[in-house]
């Protein structure tokens, strides 16, 4: 949780230092809710390393996956002037990713599967305005996830990754939005060893894997 509370710490220095020193707003300043749908696809390196057994030894992990998830945004679009703006905010993603190793040495037996879910960001979005409804801009963010596995291994503990994404904001006169967004998230690497437990996997087997999270996203929401 390191990274996302500096991050909102920032944020809210930002905020509480620009409201009193801008007085004017634009049609996209101001704080907005909304509900996203997002197309996420998951590739990964890894695999598997010593084991009791050096016969017959492999393991494989499930990369290219892609599905699609709904999550909520908020966030502070604070105007820096007539065509500029910082955009604050963080989302919430309900979702699982399946990480899986799929093991042929004959000592260990049952498959390793990491589940990463319930995915949080807080983000930083310097934003140009293109005309009274449109703008554009991009995205520098950190994102966590939760971590759960199933298997004889030790957790390996919570994602943490940097997410960098562009995309373009459309705002109404009523306040309504659409936002368009495309972008990847860099996680860190996720490393777990058998916790050797009789008739389990051994101890000096270790796992590992270094997630990446590519998506694109359409958002619906209303700035207050």
């Amino acid at each position: 949780m390191n990274k996302l509370k500096t991050l909102l710490a920032a944020c809210a220095l930002v905020i509480g230092s620009s409201l009193s020193a801008i007085a004017d707003s634009s049609n996209f300043a101001g704080p907005y809710i909304g509900v996203q749908g997002s197309s996420i696809g998951v590739g990964v390196q890894g695999g598997q390393s010593g084991g009791a057994d050096t016969v017959n030894e492999s393991a494989n992990v499930n990369v290219g996956k892609v599905g699609i998830t709904a999550g909520l945004e908020v966030g502070y679009a604070i105007p820096l002037g007539d065509s500029m703006l910082i955009d604050i905010g963080g989302s919430y993603i309900d979702g699982t990713v399946s990480l899986r190793h799929q093991s042929t040495d004959l000592a260990d037996s049952g498959d390793v599967k990491f589940n990463a879910s319930q995915f949080y960001s807080g983000y930083i979005a310097p934003t140009i305005v293109m005309s009274d409804t449109s703008s554009i801009y991009v995205k520098v963010g950190v994102q966590e996830a939760t971590v759960d596995i199933t298997g004889d291994v030790t957790n390996p503990g919570d994602l943490q990754g940097t997410t960098y994404a562009i995309g373009t904001r459309t705002v109404l006169d009523s306040g309504l939005f659409v936002r368009a967004e495309a972008g990847q998230t860099d996680f860190d690497n996720l490393s777990a060893q058998g916790k050797g437990s009789s008739g389990g996997i051994a101890a000096t087997t270790k796992y590992s894997a270094d997630p990446k999270l590519a998506y694109g996203a359409i958002s619906f929401g209303f700035r207050f």
